[in-house]
Parts: structure tokens; sequence; C-alpha cells
């Protein structure tokens, strides 16, 4: 660091209630298009990686002949 540099310590911190259940509203919100966009792209990593391995090796996948 710098010899000019100034350090500070952040002693408290006042955010009224509602302001703070409304941040939390809205990631909640938020977060619900990012899970379904990161479930998209592991849908698409799980068959790239099925394409590439084939379907021998999946079991639950296998038609049961009775």
């Amino acid at each position: 660091m710098s010899d000019n540099a100034q350090r500070f310590v952040i002693v408290d911190l006042r955010i009224p209630f509602v302001r703070l259940v409304l941040f939390f509203v809205k990631a909640a919100i938020a977060a619900i298009p990012a899970a379904i966009i990161v479930g998209l792209l592991l849908t698409l990593a799980t068959a790239v990686v099925a394409a590439l391995i084939g379907d021998s090796g999946f079991v639950m996948m296998r038609r049961w002949s009775f």
C-alpha cells in the first residue's frame, strides 16, 4: 500500500428494515431466471456428455422388455 492510503473500519451500518426486505425480495425474484439459465446450461452440458459417451453406459435409459 502507498503511504497516503487511509484505513477505516465500518462500525455501524443502518439500513431500514423495509428496504432490506425489498432487497431480499428483488434478489429472490432475480434468482429465478438465473436458476432457469443455469439449469438449461447444465442440461446442454449433460446432453453433450451423453452424446460423446453414447447410450451404452446409461442403465436407466434402456428399454425394458418383459
